[in-house]
């Protein structure tokens, strides 16, 4: 199998025959992310799969944010499609953690940094962050090692 990136542009074309448009526009809209990502900075350069995964995460949190601000404004039709787009970006992320998987990790990575305290916050966040590996959304870490320190 090639890179992540080869797989979105075979799955794309896939989609583009099947006539699957909400599939089409996110995948289009997914490479066309990750290409101004590789010319971001001096020069342009080939992404790595977790690069790439980064970019998809980043994508996949603004479909989430949108679908509620929609939802929120009573523009149900248009929160449906954000969350649709959203649900496809989810196909090429890691499985989310379980909160306690969340839990015993952030845990770990504390004990492991001799973490303790608020004042500690930045530093335990990195060592926390490093330990999930994307497979939880920032704000769901955050609220742990907050919980956890503050505990």
């Amino acid at each position: 199998m090639g890179s992540l990136k080869d797989t979105l542009t075979t799955d794309m074309r896939a989609a583009l025959k099947a006539r699957d448009e909400v599939t089409t526009s996110t995948l289009r809209m997914a490479l066309a992310a990750v290409g101004n990502a590789e010319v971001a900075g001096d020069t342009k350069r080939e992404l790595s799969d977790e690069e790439v995964l980064a970019v998809l995460t980043k994508e996949a949190k603004k479909r989430r944010e949108a679908a509620v601000a929609f939802a929120g404004a009573g523009r149900a039709e248009q929160a449906a499609k954000e969350t649709a787009e959203g649900d496809v970006l989810a196909r090429y992320l890691p499985k989310q953690l379980a909160d306690e998987e969340l839990a015993e990790l952030v845990a770990g990575a504390l004990a492991a940094g001799g973490f303790s305290g608020m004042a500690q916050m930045g530093p335990a966040m990195k060592a926390a962050q490093a330990a999930v590996a994307g497979r939880a959304e920032g704000g769901r870490v955050a609220a742990e090692v907050r919980r956890q320190l503050a505990g």
